[in-house]
């Protein structure tokens, strides 16, 4: 189990450093980037984990990257400026 959320934790950073080299310009400051890849996917592996029982090793790896993408996803900036048009244009 240590392995597994050792696995886990290294996956969350791997998949918040790809996004940091990939989106940088729409993220924030990296050091926030890679602690919250990580703690999504230790949080993702927890909660797999608990669904599934043990001897799912790559089912909780998989739940782990799916909530570490999503907590990464919450962190996204809009690309550009949003233009709001008045109500009488």
């Amino acid at each position: 189990m240590i392995l597994e959320a050792l696995g886990s934790a290294v996956l969350g950073l791997i998949l918040a450093w790809a996004a940091t080299h990939r989106l940088g310009h729409r993220l924030p400051a990296r050091p926030l980037v890679l602690c919250t890849g990580g703690a999504g996917a230790l949080f993702g592996n927890f909660v797999t984990h608990t669904a599934l029982g043990p001897g799912t090793a790559l089912l909780s790896l998989l739940g782990a990257a799916v909530i570490s993408v999503a907590s990464l996803s919450l962190l996204l900036r809009p690309t550009g400026r949003l233009r709001r048009r008045s109500a009488t244009a």
